[in-house]
């Protein structure tokens, strides 16, 4: 037997879903309390997807606008997530840490500059 097999991982059926769940639930909270970079851009995707039922004339622009709000908070996620496994395994400056922390800040640069591009050619398109 596997000495190093994950005992969470064999359990199937409801209960894997359920500690799915509480697995998220406590990583979004972990994201609110300890990343400022997270919450700016949760409650900016938030007033934006808010405000794309007010500029969206049809499910399909309200949707395409919520997109990248979306894109946006699963990156910096994504991102932090990154962070603390690189953080976890040292906070001595290391070339290959550097490169993956600054990869995940690229990432969250490309998802924020899709943002501005949907949003700003949206709404040039509706206003002018």
């Amino acid at each position: 037997m596997n000495q190093n097999k994950n005992n969470k991982k064999s359990r199937k059926g409801l209960f894997r879903l359920l500690d799915a769940l509480k697995y998220s639930k406590d990583g979004l909270f972990f994201a609110w309390k300890d990343e400022a970079a997270f919450r700016q851009a949760f409650i900016f995707a938030a007033f934006c997807s808010v405000l794309a039922f007010f500029v969206g004339e049809n499910w399909t622009q309200k949707t395409l606008l919520i997109l990248p709000c979306m894109i946006s908070i699963i990156v910096e996620l994504i991102n932090s997530a990154i962070e603390n496994a690189v953080d976890f395994t040292g906070l001595e400056t290391h070339p290959l840490a550097k490169k993956a922390k600054d990869m995940g800040s690229a990432a969250q640069f490309c998802a924020l500059i899709f943002w501005i591009g949907v949003w700003g050619s949206f709404l040039w398109e509706k206003f002018y």
